[in-house]
């Protein structure tokens, strides 16, 4: 009997498929420049072969420190097709953060966009990795693209390392999560099913690409045939603008970026001439924040994710029923994270027996994951691996509830994690910076909700005897050393809770940060 081979799966396969049957469709606005699907595919191609002069060989890791623009566009997909593994670099970390990434990870080559230059030379100072800067016509980049010859080499193990993206650190160093192509590709097939996208589709880049592969849209958009609109650059009045001037339809964020262009558009008499549909994860959106945006036809689905589940692994699907329900009804029904996507194997809430909690609302348990969009592991550190698995399933560290008609819903965040902006940020992180100021006996850093950030960090210092320290010097101290948005937005000096073991009591700092902020409220 004859047999059929098999095409292992990449995520690169929808490009090479949009560049044959969209060829002279519009695949990316990227500020004044315009790519076809036919030109995006040859100028990918062409990386492809450029690295391959640069001396990459399969699986080899190449950096990508770029902001929202068609040369990462370029790079998800140039880089699978050379057989190297690409780590797209969260461009709001310090250059000593970079570095290290860099270093652990092993990439050989670092690809950056001259917004980042200045970042991008200095990592490559320290860390003698080869830079390559793209930006105007006459850049290196483009002189090489040109002069390169398109390559392509095909996944011969569609399981294989695809891309290493790093966590912001939620536990202190940033740890390498592992993506397959098979994963990658799957995932990115379930984004442009749960948003309905198709060829009349415009996505807006309001989401960073390096995060989770852009939640792997960097690879639907093209699968749906749609356009990339890319912005450079945070700008909620600018995003507003295209919104309503670029045909968009979709666009993803965190809610902190949904209320900056909610805002943006209060300050304007403009509105969008059809739908848009606005993605959002991180933190669930506010009541009101739903209801502005749906004054602003601005749809919005509410998505739950980690870097570790290749972004949304769960999607508050929309039931009809629904609609018949009051607003205040519909807003905490959406407010929920959901059920498993469409390719996601396995959404559960587990006790601390690792048996499934019942489906009640109400007894709580930890959040755990399977399926194809959950992460080979983490790089180089088997440890962490195993510690984040539990029968096979992924520990999210997330603690939730199950409703009775499966939908999960987020009680508390893992310990001590604050997530502001839709950044995670480590306490102990910011902590451990906090005491190297010689004046800080002590410190203690918690989350407090706030209204535009979602969270901001707020520390909790006692000083040395006889040491002296202004609020806003221990700020600019961590600021030096660490990302600016992990510095902390207030600082109290005030003695630290403890138990009787020495354990500092966090959640009597979360209830005085509160309560505080309460009375502000009233002042």
């Amino acid at each position: 009997m004859a047999e059929f081979t098999d095409v292992p799966l990449s995520p690169a396969l929808f490009l090479e498929r949009a560049a044959s049957v969209f060829a002279d469709r519009t695949a990316i606005v990227d500020g004044e420049r315009r790519f076809t699907y036919r030109e995006f595919g040859e100028r990918a191609h062409r990386l492809a072969g450029l690295l391959v002069d640069a001396g990459i060989q399969p699986g080899d890791r190449v950096a990508a420190l770029c902001v929202n623009s068609h040369v990462m566009l370029e790079m998800h997909n140039g880089i699978p097709m050379a057989g190297a593994v690409l780590v797209p670099m969260n461009i709001r970390l310090s250059a000593g953060e970079l570095a290290y990434i860099i270093d652990h990870s092993g990439a050989r080559l670092l690809i950056a966009t001259e917004e980042l230059a200045d970042s991008a030379r200095k990592v490559a100072e320290s860390t003698g990795v080869r830079l390559v800067l793209s930006g105007s016509p006459g850049a290196e980049y483009e002189q090489l693209l040109t002069s390169a010859r398109p390559h392509s080499v095909p996944c011969a193990d569609e399981r294989g390392l695809l891309a290493i993206n790093y966590t912001s650190g939620s536990t202190g160093r940033p740890k390498g999560v592992m993506y397959s192509h098979r994963g990658a590709y799957l995932q990115a097939l379930a984004m442009a099913h749960h948003t309905r996208m198709g060829l009349e589709s415009a996505y807006l880049w309001t989401l960073p690409m390096f995060h989770c592969d852009g939640w792997c849209f960097t690879w639907g958009v093209t699968a749906a045939g749609g356009t990339h609109v890319c912005l450079r650059k945070a700008d909620p009045a600018l995003a507003w603008s295209m919104i309503c001037d670029r045909g968009i339809t979709h666009l993803s964020g965190a809610p902190t970026v949904l209320t900056m262009i909610a805002e943006a558009a209060a300050a304007s008499d403009r509105r969008p001439p059809h739908p848009v549909f606005a993605n959002t994860g991180g933190a669930p959106p506010s009541p009101a924040l739903l209801a502005r945006l749906a004054k602003l036809d601005m749809q919005v689905t509410h998505l739950y994710g980690l870097t570790e589940s290749y972004g949304p692994v769960m999607i508050c699907q929309w039931q009809p029923e629904w609609s018949a329900e009051s607003p205040e009804r519909q807003a905490r029904l959406n407010a929920r994270q959901g059920i498993g996507n469409v390719v996601t194997a396995g959404v559960d809430v587990f006790d601390a027996d690792g048996r499934p909690v019942p489906w009640d609302g109400k007894t709580m348990g930890e959040i755990v994951l399977r399926g194809n969009n959950t992460m080979i592991g983490y790089y180089r550190d088997e440890q962490a691996t195993r510690a984040a698995t539990i029968n096979g399933w992924f520990r999210t560290g997330d603690l939730g509830v199950r409703h009775p008609d499966g939908y999960v819903e987020l009680r508390d965040r893992a310990k001590d994690i604050i997530i502001t902006g839709g950044e995670n940020v480590a306490s102990v992180e910011v902590e451990r910076v906090l005491v190297e100021h010689p004046a800080v006996l002590e410190a203690a850093v918690i989350g407090r909700s706030d209204d535009k950030w979602g969270e901001v960090p707020v520390a909790f210092v006692v000083r040395r005897q006889g040491k002296t320290a202004t609020a806003a010097e221990l700020i600019e101290f961590v600021r030096s050393r660490i990302a600016h948005f992990k510095a902390p937005k207030e600082v109290r000096f005030e003695e630290l809770p403890k138990t009787s073991t020495g354990k500092i009591q966090k959640h009597v700092l979360r209830e005085r940060a509160a309560a505080k902020k309460q009375e502000a409220g009233r002042g």
